[in-house]
């Protein structure tokens, strides 16, 4: 018998599974703030773009960033133009909703 917590016969723990991955957001001020990443997507019409949609763990707003590796480093990018902005947090809420 496995040792997960569950018994669909998987081998995994589904409960760990639901723990969001973080990370620390550094604001302008210097502020941090560890944030829960809820995806990492692209958005039809933008080639060769990712976004990032992180959660504050003490909050209930989400953060949209542009978001590329750049070898072992993760940048993020406001996302400065008003309509893509909108564009991309669009695409997130309807990937959001099918998740449900």
């Amino acid at each position: 018998m496995s040792d997960n917590k569950h018994n669909c016969g998987c081998g995994h723990d589904h409960e760990e599974e639901m723990e969001l991955e973080t990370m620390t957001l550094t604001l302008d001020d210097d502020t941090e703030i560890e944030c829960g990443i809820l995806g990492v997507f692209e958005v039809e019409g933008m080639v060769g773009k990712e976004y990032i949609a992180l959660l504050p763990l003490e909050g209930e707003e989400v953060y949209i960033y542009e978001y590329k590796e750049e070898g072992e480093e993760i940048v993020l990018d406001v996302i400065e133009d008003d309509a893509d902005f909108e564009k991309v947090s669009n695409a997130f809420y309807d990937l959001y909703e099918e998740e449900e």
